[in-house]
């Protein structure tokens, strides 16, 4: 069954409000660049432009690679986070604003009734996701689709899409759907199946406005509500009950 054929019975969950983030650790990976990696290409191609700009005597050409390498180095930045340290929390896995908490039921993965939170990341927020729980990588699965507006209620169902199977603590299974949106168009995974992760890792990054979506299963108790903005990595999302 591909993941475009999903099937979603959702009703609401009451929402709850946002944990405590007193005990807070350092970015749980290895130091980064503070631009992604897909970035440079871009902020590069921004570089010629002022160069040939300025060689050629062509002032709009080097307004347009200035402009063009500012966007891109502040679209691609890759900020480190202060990772929650207190155990049984679930964090966030992007930035961005919530826009869905319901329950679900998921039989793609055989999670059955679930928890979502869905984030909506427009074009200004950090893209990239990091993981929400300490665990392994079970499982992972592209499905091609469309790029309709991320926001959209059927975005989960249609949009293209990169799925990410956990398995935290106690054998629970956390599922992280990364939705392209309408201006993106490519999905990158950093992670493979079996690797070992930490609370708060990078995982990936969508290019362009996006969605992510995560699955909690009936024991994650939910403390963000609709209209809440959220850090990757270090805003709380829930915490297991």
């Amino acid at each position: 069954m591909s993941l475009a054929k999903w099937s979603f019975a959702s009703k609401g969950v009451p929402p709850g409000e946002p944990g405590n983030q007193e005990k807070m650790a350092p970015s749980a990976d290895k130091k980064h660049s503070p631009i992604a990696t897909p970035g440079y290409p871009l902020i590069l191609a921004g570089v010629v432009l002022i160069f040939l700009g300025v060689i050629g005597g062509w002032p709009y050409l080097t307004v347009l690679g200035l402009l063009g390498s500012g966007f891109f180095a502040y679209f691609f930045r890759d900020p480190e986070r202060e990772i929650p340290s207190e155990p049984g929390l679930v964090v966030s896995p992007a930035d961005g604003k919530v826009v869905r908490v319901d329950e679900v039921e998921e039989p793609e993965f055989r999670l059955g009734p679930a928890r979502r939170v869905a984030i909506f990341m427009n074009i200004f927020d950090v893209h990239v996701n990091r993981s929400p729980v300490a665990g392994v990588v079970k499982e992972m699965r592209h499905q091609a689709g469309e790029y309709k507006a991320a926001f959209r209620p059927d975005a989960a169902n249609r949009n293209e899409q990169q799925a990410l199977m956990l398995e935290s603590e106690a054998e629970r299974r956390v599922l992280v759907v990364q939705i392209a949106g309408i201006l993106a168009r490519r999905i990158i995974p950093y992670v493979k199946p079996g690797q070992e992760l930490a609370r708060g890792e990078r995982v990936g990054m969508i290019c362009f406005g996006s969605r992510v979506d995560l699955y909690l299963p009936p024991d994650g108790v939910i403390q963000v509500k609709v209209g809440d903005r959220l850090k990757a990595g270090s805003s709380i999302i829930g915490r297991w009950a």
